[in-house]
């Protein structure tokens, strides 16, 4: 009868530290999002101004943008989904190496061997965010029980289901 007591004592405690765990991770999961999500925004907003004040824009400051764009898009699908979207990250790296590219070339007006090296990680970024979506269009995440409370993760169409 003890032995009962003392298994029920434990799985209790058990549960009641799995409950607190959960709590203070997806605290924290939330409080790092808005962090991001705002000093991602205040940054866009920054880099903004200072386009703002310069008093013209250049094709670097509009790459800036779409790299501060994806950030913000991928927080928001991160907040929604709790999935991180790679795809992402890839194009978010695409952008800030073409904008090196763009940079380097329109402030040197020189072709010289790093034009090729970055052009060929753009490529093979490209040819990463291929095989992504080859892989995941062929291999689908499966779904899993969300926990009470949060909605059920759903696997994000793919474009060819999009445009059915």
């Amino acid at each position: 009868m003890k032995i009962k007591r003392a298994e029920q004592l434990r799985e209790n405690l058990h549960g009641l530290a799995e409950s607190l765990g959960n709590l203070l991770v997806e605290s924290f999961h939330y409080l790092a999002l808005f962090a991001i999500g705002g000093i991602t925004a205040w940054a866009a907003v920054m880099a903004f101004l200072g386009m703002v004040e310069k008093g013209h824009i250049t094709v670097d400051d509009i790459l800036l943008l779409f790299i501060y764009l994806e950030l913000g898009a991928m927080v928001g699908i991160y907040f929604k989904t709790n999935h991180m979207p790679v795809r992402f990250l890839i194009y978010v790296a695409i952008t800030a190496l073409t904008r090196l590219l763009i940079s380097d070339i329109s402030h040197h007006h020189r072709p010289d061997l790093g034009v090729v090296y970055v052009s060929g990680a753009i490529l093979l970024l490209a040819l990463a965010i291929l095989v992504v979506r080859f892989a995941s269009s062929r291999f689908p995440s499966v779904q899993t029980e969300a926990p009470p409370g949060r909605k059920r993760l759903r696997r994000a169409p793919s474009e060819a289901e999009e445009e059915a």
